[in-house]
């Protein structure tokens, strides 16, 4: 929870500080893939799970992330 909650703070700071449309657009479709991809994560069975590494309980924590609690890489740099 804190880690989404700082994310998320730090994500508002960067879009707030620089305010270009550009950018709020780019994360809203990284959060966009995200969701999708972590909705497919939370279907996947548990031997599907366990060929990548992870477990029931780790998914659905991943797939329950908020939308714009995106990976620091996805972020272009501007």
């Amino acid at each position: 929870m804190f880690a989404s909650l700082h994310t998320s703070t730090l994500t508002v700071r960067r879009v707030q500080a620089r305010g270009t449309l550009a950018d709020l657009l780019a994360l809203v479709q990284f959060g966009l893939v995200a969701r999708r991809q972590r909705q497919h994560l939370a279907s996947l069975d548990d031997r599907a799970l366990a060929d990548i590494g992870l477990t029931r309980d780790e998914a659905t924590t991943e797939a329950a992330r908020p939308l714009w609690d995106v990976p620091g890489n996805w972020r272009r740099q501007v």
